[in-house]
């Protein structure tokens, strides 16, 4: 099988982003949970001990994966406290992939910036925007994982001492 056949099927996508989404938050010490039924929760990322960790922390994530570029913010995940949202775009193409996260407000507030909560979809709930600007990219920038940023965004703990062998 080609892997632009293997690119056209979303579930395809889905499972290779969040596989992609699992390893850089095992490589940040983190745990991690699929819940069993998906009502807008994708994964769980949690600590439970370790470096400056005296209580069960953990956060929600929706996760966004595309072969392509793209951003988008539904209204119905006002509904989770906490929750992050995880874009891993360029999914099969290991040179190319980048995850991006934030919190919903954050979000927002790119939406915003960009006038997408202007627009008529929004107004029905969601926008979806699959031709990402450098304007977007620009601002998106800032929400780019790099080994580390995990940690510090589920549990406010830096990185700096994990090692692999926990």
């Amino acid at each position: 099988m080609s892997d632009v056949v293997l690119m056209a099927d979303a579930q395809v996508i889905e499972i290779l982003g969040r596989n992609r989404l699992i390893d850089e938050l095992l490589r940040a010490g983190l745990e991690v949970a699929l819940p069993l039924r998906d009502g807008g929760i994708d994964l769980i990322a949690y600590s439970d001990s370790g470096e400056n960790i005296t209580a069960f922390v953990g956060k929600p994530i929706q996760m966004k994966a595309a072969s392509g570029e793209s951003f988008g913010i539904d209204r119905k995940y006002t509904a989770f406290p906490g929750l992050i949202l995880a874009y891993v775009w360029n999914v099969g193409d290991g040179n190319k992939t980048a995850t991006y996260a934030m919190s919903y407000a954050e979000a927002v507030a790119i939406a915003d910036q960009m006038g997408y909560t202007q627009t008529e979809s929004w107004q029905r709930g969601c926008y979806v925007c699959t031709r990402v600007s450098a304007r977007l990219r620009a601002l998106l920038e800032a929400h780019r994982m790099m080994p580390g940023k995990w940690r510090e965004m589920v549990n406010g703990v830096p990185h700096s001492s994990f090692t692999a062998a926990k």
